[in-house]
């Protein structure tokens, strides 16, 4: 049952029932529709309150229908908007809890809105790359303003119901319930005082003026220009906005439908929606039932203080969970400590963070040099030297101190997780979670899932994961597990580049203009070189025939680690983060490629983005084959939380499946003919091969 209709004396109720938000799937429209029609027909109906059941009034689109026939099929939102409209009954929405996109714009159709306090009220499309398409930029100017309601639209955030009732002159509330437990009963009696109101009210026949409309669009358009470039669909908000000022209702419906079609088709709403989606079935794994029974989660210990040791703790401070963090050293804790503070106290003074609010999450941190001291934890996270020696030390001692049942994780990045599982007695409860720099920041943690990970930790750090905010993208065991593998292949290519004719600057530049935060040497710069160095050491005893470029390790060679040593690729002045070109490392460069034998060559912009992109596709490609990760919306989650890839490309992934994989697999055999370059990589992966080779893509 999506919808329940119920007769209370003279007030028929219809209550939306199709969880978890009520979402407006084709037979919840039915039974809006149904009900509407049942309660005109019926003569002792005088008044119609439509609502939601559970937590929502409704979250607008039900998400399970996105791009399936289902979703446009009659009656669609517009016919039951206006089925609303058309009721010879007043209808009052009853808005509690949630009332967002396709919801909101349901109830802007009633003829009455009376909302309970705490609600979230939104126009959310703009994430998904689109605008309201069911009325929302033609109605809410009406009843709001002009101008809140074009903040609401352009920025899809919510706002609470209580503060949209202040604003002077608004009519999107008729009235404000008492509380969320009295909303049904004041809306039956509200519905109950207008039964005999005519005409009844209609949005559409409400005006939408701004005082000075013309300079007022002309500024939301620039500051709009501003915030999103890569978008379209914000500045087509202010567009559909305006056009409830200048064009008939009807007319204004139109255009507004118009941009919301046209945006559907555009690559970055598409982008955003496989996002949307992908962040979704991130959470799901395949054979971990979602009521499977979880570990309790009460108290965390972290080892090691430093960077990320301190960026860890303060993610459970942040979600309200004690933390022991455990060091050896008590000049290591202090420092750790006094990092943490600096950080919230930085939070603090920008007004991002109440003072008693600080006070409340330091006191819910301890520190410890004795293992003794977090025995009893319910989960305990390394984040020690990456060193598999240095692991093997932590993880025994853990073994044999820390409580029955209690989760051990590693925060490595690289390393085997299987066999830190073997350094103890219990594999079962040994899951990597490896966080990224810096962690307190960065959303992405990668769960990796070693082969004898239980399926109730699994569930259990999930779970975690949300409470303390991170997008959790689940990772089988390999060396560097999905993002890390991936950015080899990506830093690897960018070497090769330099060898070839490119400087530094040059390969940044490219792909910051196709939309990456960072280019690999500034990125190189600012995690610290000599951490790709160590790694590299290792990978070169382990796989001596893998192909490198050897100017990183010349740089390295220099003492040029990054932004922490005051230069890397770039010079850096102090206290200062400017990434300044450096003579130094250009003629390292020039000398390294004489002693090749190579002449330079130009490179194209093109060239280097198809290099470094298509080098994470093609290893994408392979973790899919092997099993590595269980979607390739997952690969693309993973890129954009973690390693700044553009969003408006929608990850390595989704990208290669606009582009065509057939046209990577074009590019990839032109690769393989350089001679400088690694040709036995750029043969396409089977799986990217084979769905060339059908016409298919990769999501």
């Amino acid at each position: 049952m999506t919808a329940e209709y119920k007769v209370h004396g003279d007030v028929a109720v219809i209550t939306m029932n199709n969880p978890p938000v009520n979402g407006l799937g084709h037979a919840t429209r039915m039974a809006i529709a149904q009900g509407i029609d049942q309660a005109n027909s019926d003569p002792a109906v005088k008044a119609v309150v439509l609502t939601g059941a559970g937590k929502a009034f409704s979250g607008g689109a039900d998400i399970k229908e996105f791009g399936s026939p289902k979703a446009t099929a009659e009656p669609n939102l517009l016919s039951v908007i206006l089925a609303c409209e058309n009721s010879a009954k007043p209808v009052v929405a009853a808005i509690h809890s949630v009332a967002m996109g396709g919801g909101l714009e349901l109830a802007l159709g009633c003829h009455y809105r009376i909302a309970a306090p705490g609600a979230n009220i939104a126009l959310p499309e703009v994430k998904l790359g689109l605008i309201p398409g069911a009325g929302g930029t033609q109605r809410l100017p009406r009843v709001l303003g002009v101008e809140p309601a074009l903040n609401m639209i352009v920025s899809g955030e919510p706002v609470k119901s209580e503060l949209l009732a202040q604003l002077p002159g608004q009519k999107l509330f008729d009235k404000m319930a008492s509380s969320p437990e009295a909303l049904l009963e004041e809306a039956m009696a509200f519905g109950r005082s207008v039964a005999d109101t005519r005409p009844l009210p209609l949005v559409r026949n409400m005006p939408s003026k701004h005082p000075m409309g013309d300079a007022y669009f002309q500024f939301a358009r620039n500051m709009v220009k501003g915030m999103a470039k890569n978008f379209p669909a914000p500045a087509k908000c202010v567009d559909a906005v305006e056009a409830s000022t200048k064009k008939k209702f009807d007319e204004g419906m139109t255009y507004e439908r118009e941009i919301f079609t046209a945006l559907m088709f555009t690559p970055e709403s598409r982008a955003l929606r496989h996002l949307f989606m992908a962040e979704r079935a991130a959470s799901k794994i395949g054979d971990v039932p979602e009521d499977t029974k979880q570990r309790e989660i009460k108290s965390v210990a972290v080892i090691g203080a430093g960077t990320m040791g301190g960026g860890i703790s303060m993610n459970f401070l942040n979600a309200g969970v004690p933390v022991t963090i455990l060091e050896m050293k008590q000049e290591a804790l202090d420092r750790g400590i006094a990092t943490i503070r600096k950080n919230y106290e930085s939070q603090v003074k920008r007004g991002k963070l109440k003072q008693d609010k600080y006070e409340q999450r330091m006191a819910l941190l301890k520190t410890s040099l004795s293992y003794d001291e977090i025995k009893d934890a319910d989960l305990v996270i390394e984040a020690v030297f990456e060193e598999m020696g240095v692991k093997q030390k932590v993880f025994e001692k853990l073994d044999e101190v820390m409580k029955k049942g209690a989760i051990l994780a590693s925060n490595t990045s690289t390393l085997d997780v299987d066999k830190i599982a073997a350094f103890t007695k219990r594999p079962e409860d040994v899951v990597g979670l490896h966080f990224f720099s810096p962690a307190n920041v960065m959303k992405l943690l990668e769960v990796v899932r070693g082969k004898k990970t239980a399926k109730d930790v699994m569930a259990t750090v999930m779970s975690m994961a949300k409470k303390i905010r991170k997008t959790a993208v689940v990772s089988g065991v390999c060396d560097g597990f999905i993002g890390n593998r991936m950015i080899e292949q990506y830093s690897r290519q960018a070497g090769f580049l330099l060898d070839e004719g490119a400087t530094p600057q040059q390969v940044d530049r490219a792909i910051e203009k196709f939309g990456f935060a960072m280019g690999p040497f500034r990125m190189g710069d600012l995690a610290g070189n000599d951490i790709g160095w160590a790694i590299r050491k290792r990978r070169a005893q382990e796989r001596p025939n893998m192909l490198y470029s050897r100017t990183a390790d010349k740089l390295c060679e220099l003492g040029r680690f990054g932004q922490k040593t005051g230069a890397g690729w770039y010079d850096y002045q102090e206290g200062k983060r400017d990434a300044i070109p450096s003579k130094l490392v250009e003629d390292m460069i020039v000398q390294h490629r004489k002693e090749l034998g190579i002449e330079p060559r130009k490179i194209s912009d093109e060239e280097i983005v198809q290099r470094l992109v298509f080098s994470l596709v093609n290893e994408g490609a392979h973790i899919l084959e092997e099993g590595i990760a269980a979607r390739a919306s997952d690969i693309d989650m993973v890129y954009i939380t973690g390693y700044g890839f553009p969003m408006h490309r929608g990850g390595p992934m989704l990208y290669a499946d606009q582009v065509g994989l057939f046209n990577v697999v074009q590019a990839m055999k032109r690769f393989q003919k350089n001679p400088r370059d690694d040709a036995k990589f750029w043969e396409p992966a089977p799986l990217l091969l084979k769905l060339a080779s059908e016409g298919k893509n990769f999501n």
